[in-house]
């Protein structure tokens, strides 16, 4: 059991996985920990590369829960995460906001992929996601994250989602979007989500991004590709559904890894 902790004020939960170079030309998982409502399962990998899945035990975050996830790749490890099934933020008995915190760390050398399903903000919901990414100049990364704005049919929950990204320990992202009842106004307007209710960011670190950056350049009808400072570009995209969200999103993967 990993530290998970229920209290009136709603539940705490945290779950870890680092990835080594096993020395046989694999990925080793010598810390996979996890309990509660986050459950880490092993699946089979491909090659060097090791791959978990991380299932929903129970629903949520509900109001008042606090969750975390982190995850590091050691000097020659590589690894691939996704998840189950999509993440819903649900309202709870406890009229608090519910908070899940992302921590990723990759080394030089290193390769991580970070592919979880979509995050559905559920009518009457509060959660703040916050992502924070630490990589090498030589690491190779991969982040997509997807976000549906309410149920079929219902109004959307209040969603604050901040992204950070830091390169050899300097910071070449850091943005943040609130969504829902409550948000700053305009969030819903012609110059953030045009009254869309899906969006989504695809993060990439490649090394050979340093020497040629990613063009910027608009992909399609409401994505674009914005180059970072460094080995780093990021595509937003906005889209009616999560179907054509995560097609936008392939689409630009495939584009940008070619």
């Amino acid at each position: 059991m990993d530290g998970v902790t229920a209290t009136v004020a709603g539940v705490r939960a945290t779950a870890r996985m680092l990835a080594r170079d096993d020395g046989r030309g694999g990925t080793a998982l010598p810390v996979l920990e996890s309990d509660g409502p986050l459950a880490l399962r092993r699946t089979r990998g491909s090659g060097p590369e090791a791959r978990v899945v991380l299932v929903g035990a129970m629903s949520g975050p509900l109001g008042g829960d606090h969750f975390t996830v982190e995850a590091g790749v050691e000097p020659g490890a590589r690894l691939r995460v996704g998840s189950a099934a999509a993440t819903i933020a649900l309202p709870g008995q406890v009229k608090r906001e519910a908070r899940y915190d992302v921590r990723l760390t990759v080394a030089d050398g290193a390769e991580l992929h970070w592919l979880p399903e979509q995050l559905i903000s559920a009518g009457g919901s509060d959660l703040s996601v916050t992502t924070r990414v630490e990589v090498g100049t030589t690491s190779r990364f991969v982040l997509r994250e997807e976000q549906v704005l309410g149920r079929v049919g219902e109004e959307p929950g209040r969603l604050t989602s901040r992204l950070v990204l830091r390169v050899a320990g300097r910071t070449v992202l850091d943005q943040e979007l609130a969504c829902g009842p409550g948000a700053p106004g305009g969030w819903d307007g012609p110059a953030v989500l045009a009254g869309h209710r899906a969006v989504g960011q695809l993060l990439l670190v490649r090394p050979e991004f340093a020497g040629e950056p990613a063009a910027a350049q608009v992909l399609g009808e409401g994505a674009a590709v914005v180059p970072l400072a460094g080995p780093a570009a990021l595509v937003t995209a906005v889209a009616p559904d999560a179907l054509r969200l995560r097609r936008v999103l392939d689409e630009a993967l495939a584009a940008l890894s070619a």
